[in-house]
């Protein structure tokens, strides 16, 4: 059994370790991390690398169990979900285009807005920076984002951004992500548009 411990490392090492680690075959592997950010971030990755989880929190941090094998139906959906994206946006700011920001902040609402209202939908909504505040409480975006969501658009927010403007407890729709997962996103999608 390979023991992976990333406590005290940030976004996105400890999936990165633990990547490496399945990539060099191992069967089974402990990761240990120090927040719960990191504990949802290796398990999506372990279910995308079709690993069985499972996690105890202990004293000194929280284990994480993967054993390669035969993924849980939760598991398998995850994994349908985060391949095969053909196109999405990657949203790096809460302001389209440059120059004033109030009109900024207009025509990203409306940018959001005539996107939930025209078909066919993306694959995929990546907010970076400050384009995470748009899927947090106070957006005007948060109904325009529910109805892509609902229409099976996959909307995930940096958790490094939501923690560096301290809005991660006020996520109203879509997933924390981290840089690896992005990077797989955009890596995978045959168009990727940056606004």
């Amino acid at each position: 059994m390979k023991i992976v411990d990333a406590r005290k490392k940030a976004c996105p090492q400890p999936v990165i370790m633990t990547k490496k680690e399945a990539d060099e075959g191992a069967e089974e592997i402990t990761v240990i991390v120090d927040n719960e950010t990191a504990k949802l971030n290796v398990t999506k990755l372990a279910s995308q690398l079709r690993y069985s989880v499972t996690a105890e929190n202990k004293e000194d941090g929280i284990y994480i169990l993967l054993i390669k094998g035969a993924e849980s139906k939760e598991q398998s959906e995850i994994v349908s979900k985060t391949q095969n994206k053909n196109i999405g946006y990657l949203i790096t700011s809460d302001k389209l285009g440059k120059g004033s920001d109030d009109l900024g902040r207009i025509l990203m609402k409306s940018f959001l807005f005539t996107l939930s209202e025209t078909k066919p939908y993306p694959d995929f909504l990546i907010f970076l920076n400050s384009g995470v505040k748009l899927t947090t409480e106070g957006s005007e975006s948060i109904e325009d984002l529910i109805k892509l969501k609902e229409g099976r658009v996959e909307i995930v927010s940096c958790g490094t951004c939501l923690d560096f403007f301290e809005i991660k407890s006020k996520l109203q729709v879509g997933s924390v992500s981290n840089m690896y997962d992005i990077v797989d996103m955009i890596s995978n999608s045959t168009n990727t548009v940056t606004i």
